[in-house]
């Protein structure tokens, strides 16, 4: 139950609402600055790459164990938190995880060497990757229902905030004054945050268990993980994720590198894709609700993989097609999250959707790594500075989006066994947790 009251009858019921009101407005503000900035910290290291790997005097190899090291540090501590993460406040997790957040950020900000920032990615990897979960544990338990949706569909305006202001003003500032600026400012826009935390929420340890962690915890996490049904999920979110992050932290050294375009030009690139998602995913929300979501997902999802070939071919060109490719290329993967995430939740029984959870936030995780790991090994950096071997990693991503059009076909769900996944009634699920499912799992 909610530590924050709904009202009660009587002649003070109007006034203890409007006080709700007021603390949850003050949660929620938390978790969006919380998820902008970690949001923003992720992301950014991607269009940064031109300029890393050209100060740093690193190849696309290294590059990619900087992108991936995030993401494995993330799906490891993951799993090693979800026996646990129930036996402490919400308010104490949050704030320690955040804690730790900014100390890697920081590190990153101060560091000016491979190795160090290897290590600072995997610090802030360890606590930031589970920074979203645990905000979205916290709508659940502060928000009633009837208002979880639209609390939800806040929270995940700061994917929307990061990618049309956060990123590309941060890599204007990383153009301008170096690449560690932006990550120090980030550090020290958290300190402001989390004093704020520190006021603002409430324990919220209404959930506590306090039982040994035995056999039962750790087998229902097993369960989760080997009920075939889930494991057909899990094989789904692995195609999607390895096939995007194999092409995905390359694209702005590409353009650099090979289509001309100037990394003083790169902000402009990620604004017209950052305001192109904006635009786009309730679109495809809506569209999702009246055709069905497989049926949707069979047809974003090839466009997707024709897009994320496309700019691994794309000639020099100037800065409007880039961006307009960059842009249909975050559509495109957002898009098919929009219509993937519905049916992986379908096919989870309600009772194991926690545990669930909390596996497939770490094998998303993990699956992004290795996708950018992959792409880093395939990418040779040419003696005129040029990346070579992209397409083969274009072809990589258009090879994992078939194997995702025939795993999604082979979900079924939960409640019934039916022969096809589009036999489901395919109800709406609602506009504010298909962003929420997009934006927390995928950053394009």
């Amino acid at each position: 139950m909610s530590e924050w009251s709904e009202g009660a009858a009587g002649p003070d019921a109007e006034a203890e609402e409007r006080a709700a009101r007021r603390g949850e407005r003050a949660i929620l503000l938390v978790l969006a600055t919380v998820q902008f900035t970690s949001i923003v910290d992720f992301m950014l290291v991607m269009p940064l790459g031109p300029q890393l790997m050209r100060t740093l005097g690193i190849d696309p190899q290294r590059f990619g164990l900087i992108v991936s090291s995030y993401t494995l540090s993330a799906g490891v501590a993951g799993l090693l938190a979800a026996p646990v993460v129930d036996r402490f406040g919400r308010k104490a997790a949050l704030l320690v995880l955040y804690v730790g957040f900014l100390l890697g950020t920081l590190f990153c900000g101060l560091t000016s060497s491979f190795p160090m920032l290897l290590l600072a990615r995997v610090v802030t990897g360890a606590f930031g990757g589970i920074l979203g979960g645990m905000a979205l544990t916290i709508i659940g338990d502060v928000f009633p229902d009837r208002r979880r949706g639209a609390a939800t569909g806040a929270l995940m305006s700061a994917f929307s905030v990061a990618s049309v202001v956060g990123v590309p003003f941060g890599l204007e500032l990383g153009t301008r004054y170096g690449w560690q600026m932006p990550f120090r400012l980030l550090a020290v826009l958290g300190a402001a945050v989390l004093v704020f935390g520190l006021r603002a929420l409430p324990p919220l340890r209404g959930h506590l268990d306090t039982r040994p962690i035995t056999g039962r915890a750790l087998a229902r996490t097993w369960e989760a993980l080997a009920h075939p049904n889930h494991v057909r999920a899990f094989a789904l979110v692995v195609a999607l994720m390895l096939g995007g992050f194999a092409v995905i932290p390359y694209i702005s050294a590409y353009l650099v590198a090979n289509a001309g375009v100037a990394e003083a030009e790169l902000s402009w690139v990620y604004i017209a894709g950052g305001v192109t998602t904006l635009v786009s995913s309730p679109i495809i929300g809506r569209l999702v609700d009246r055709f069905g979501k497989l049926r949707v997902f069979w047809i974003v999802a090839p466009f997707s993989a024709v897009m994320m070939f496309a700019v691994t071919v794309l000639p020099r060109v100037g800065i409007a097609t880039a961006a307009v490719t960059v842009a249909l290329i975050m559509l495109a993967n957002s898009g098919r999250m929009i219509a993937a995430m519905p049916l992986i939740m379908a096919s989870v029984e309600p009772r194991l959707r926690g545990s669930f959870m909390s596996v497939y936030s770490s094998v998303q995780h993990i699956a992004s790594g290795l996708g950018a790991y992959l792409g880093g090994l395939i990418l040779v950096e040419a003696a005129d500075g040029s990346l070579r071997h992209f397409p083969r990693v274009g072809a990589i991503a258009v090879a994992a989006t078939v194997a995702s059009l025939y795993l999604a076909g082979r979900l079924r769900p939960a409640a019934t066994a039916g022969p096809d996944v589009s036999a489901d009634a395919d109800r709406p699920l609602g506009h504010a947790i298909e962003a929420a499912a997009t934006r927390a799992i995928e950053p394009y």
